[in-house]
Parts: structure tokens; sequence; C-alpha cells
């Protein structure tokens, strides 16, 4: 397991988790994003419109480990739509939920990112899971939401869309799989 919570310039204990192996697994990119207090509805859930907010921190923390730093987040992408598909609810726990990304599509000037979240298989065991816990390896998760996000490369300078560098695409196809299929 690799925990970057101590890393220089990374996020402080408690903070995103990730698992060298996670690139051979079900998919080719899984961490663990931690819940907030502030995530929970007044059912005890966490709300629907949070789950956005969990998969862009799944969405950075992947942009800032794909690219070893050098995002293209700092020069230029912007989300263009989101579609998700709520399976069942997760209750508020303790525990980190599991974020499966994956690369779905990619074009001259844009790209999706798929997403698979599940609760972490530990949350529901009578001892508290660490918010380092490691990232589950196994491939059979519950999984409680599937989701795209399209995103689309813009040149902040220049106020318009751009194209791909060679770089981003590179490091982007290395990370291409089917997109996510939804019921409807």
């Amino acid at each position: 397991m690799t925990t970057h919570s101590n890393a220089p310039g990374r996020p402080t204990a408690g903070n995103l988790t990730t698992h060298a192996s996670t690139t051979a697994g079900p998919r080719p990119y899984r961490l663990n994003v931690p819940l907030r207090w502030s995530d929970m509805d007044a059912y005890g859930h966490v709300n629907n419109v949070t789950f956005l907010q969990l998969l862009e921190d799944a969405r950075v923390q992947g942009m800032h480990e794909w690219f070893e730093g050098s995002s293209p987040l700092s020069t230029g992408l912007l989300v263009a739509s989101h579609k998700v598909e709520y399976l069942r609810p997760v209750e508020f726990r303790y525990a980190p939920v599991v974020v499966d990304m994956w690369i779905g599509s990619l074009s001259g000037g844009s790209f999706s990112v798929e997403y698979e979240l599940s609760e972490h298989p530990l949350a529901g065991g009578e001892v508290p899971v660490s918010l380092d816990a490691p990232v589950p390896t196994d491939a059979d998760l519950t999984v409680a939401l599937r989701a795209s996000t399209a995103i689309v490369t813009y040149d902040f300078e220049a106020a318009r869309p751009r194209r791909l560098t060679a770089t981003e695409r590179e490091v982007l196809e290395r990370f291409v799989a089917e997109p996510v299929a939804f019921r409807r």
C-alpha cells in the first residue's frame, strides 16, 4: 500500500489513500475517498448532490497521480456534463468509499471520466475503518453509483477550447476502458 498522506505537498493524514495495485485491478484506477460529516442528509445517507463532490475528489487525485503532479487541471479542463445513476443509498459511516475511475472516450479536445462508487467492504464491520484503510483489490464490490463526466480541454489564457496535447493523450490512453453502461 502506498499512503500519500505524509508526502510533501500531499493531503494530511486521513485524506486520500491510493494502492499501488489499483491499475491492475478491476478497473484502471481505484482509490479510497473519505466521507465527511457534512456529506450526510437528514436520513443518514450520503446526500445525492454530495456524490458529485466525491467524484471530483477522486478525479483530482487521479489526475494528480496519472500525470505525476503536472496535471492538465492547472492548464485547463472544464466539466461539460455529468450523468449519474444512483443504484443504492450509501449510509454515512466513518469509512471511505471506494471509487473505480477510468477514461471511457477520448477525442481531439475532450474525454469522459467514468466511475463506479462502492462502500468500502470493511465499512459494515463492528470495528471502525480507518480513513487510511487499504484500498480493496477484490473485484466484487457492491456498486452504489455509476457516473460519467464529460471533460473539455480549455486554454484559460486564450479563453477558448484547445486540443489535447500529445502527452495528455498518451497518459489518458493508459486508462481507457469501456464507458459506463447505464441502465436507462
